[in-house]
């Protein structure tokens, strides 16, 4: 087992972050990853000791961090004994070094260091947006008998929610856009500030938002100016792109375990139509959930909904 204890890493202007934030930044850990050579941030909540089936990994999307899920921690310790939430890096806490290349495999092995230096061996995996693909990389290797054997259970069960896992259904926003450009992403991204990140939020969300939830999510977005790498950290849609298809969801439907698709209906990014394409034609034993009247940010602005809709699927299994 690889020692996890915490580690230094860049410096944190705590006097900057809201006390929430650094209350969260406080109660977690951080491990050093000598292939990125940065640290990554995780919480792990509970009973360490917990087995694969009480054990929840959580992954979180772009632009987000594991803080996004802070408001549905306390509803999913009623079913599970051990959460284990990670900031991929150039996220949240987490190192965000201008010589990664962000990629979604990259994210992928930063993502299994960190469970095997928790010495996590298996569990019930709940993503969200950009989460959605790192999982599908996992479950693509594990259909290729290719995850390591440290991790021998594996996953147990998929939780997907709000992501654009198919691109020919995605709405994307004036700003995914340019940023995804190969030469104006860079140009652009010198011009991002509060004010247009929470308008293009809110765009994207497709209802109504908290403002303070906003304001969170671009302080941990803009943490060690990680908001000037996102020209690059949001080239995982070109990779969405690519391998979708022939690696993603063609791995996804050959997935034996229990999958559900959890949606907020009223997302403009990540459509409705995403998750029904994913039912119909991907993973048609699916449980496909909707949530009326919920946008993007799904458990954060509805976690009451969300953990129930969460939570009922992880009773019938």
């Amino acid at each position: 087992m690889k020692n996890t204890e915490k580690v230094p890493t860049v410096f944190i202007a705590e006097s900057d972050l809201d006390s929430i934030l650094k209350d969260w930044h406080a109660s977690g850990q951080s491990v050093y990853w000598p292939h990125g050579n940065c640290n990554i941030f995780y919480r792990d909540i509970g009973d360490k000791n917990a087995s694969g089936h009480d054990t929840a990994l959580i992954l979180h999307g772009f632009p987000e961090s594991s803080f996004t899920f802070q408001k549905v921690v306390e509803p999913l310790k009623a079913r599970f004994r051990r959460l284990v939430l990670v900031d991929l890096p150039g996220f949240g806490f987490s190192d965000k070094p201008k010589h990664l290349s962000y990629s979604l495999f990259e994210q992928v092995d930063a993502l299994m260091w960190v469970w095997q230096s928790l010495d996590i061996r298996s569990g019930h995996a709940i993503a969200h947006d950009m989460g959605d693909s790192v999982l599908t990389e996992i479950v693509a290797r594990s259909v290729q008998g290719l995850l390591p054997g440290w991790f021998e259970e594996g996953l147990l069960s998929l939780t997907f929610t709000n992501g654009n896992m198919v691109m020919e259904e995605a709405k994307l926003v004036p700003i995914q856009k340019l940023l995804r450009h190969h030469k104006l992403g860079p140009f652009i991204n010198r011009f991002t500030r509060e004010t247009l990140f929470k308008k293009q939020t809110r765009t994207s969300h497709g209802t109504l938002i908290n403002t303070d939830d906003v304001h969170h999510l671009w302080q941990l977005y803009s943490l060690n100016e990680g908001h000037k790498l996102a020209w690059k950290t949001i080239r995982y849609l070109d990779e969405r792109d690519k391998f979708q298809h022939p690696r993603w969801l063609n791995a996804l439907s050959k997935f034996t375990g229990p999958v559900h698709i959890c949606w907020g209906e009223a997302d403009r990014v990540a459509p409705l139509s995403v998750a029904q394409y994913l039912k119909r034609d991907v993973c048609a034993k699916a449980l496909l959930t909707v949530m009326p009247d919920v946008g993007h940010f799904c458990e954060t602005q509805a976690p009451e909904l969300w953990s129930e809709s969460i939570l009922r699927f992880y009773e019938a299994i």
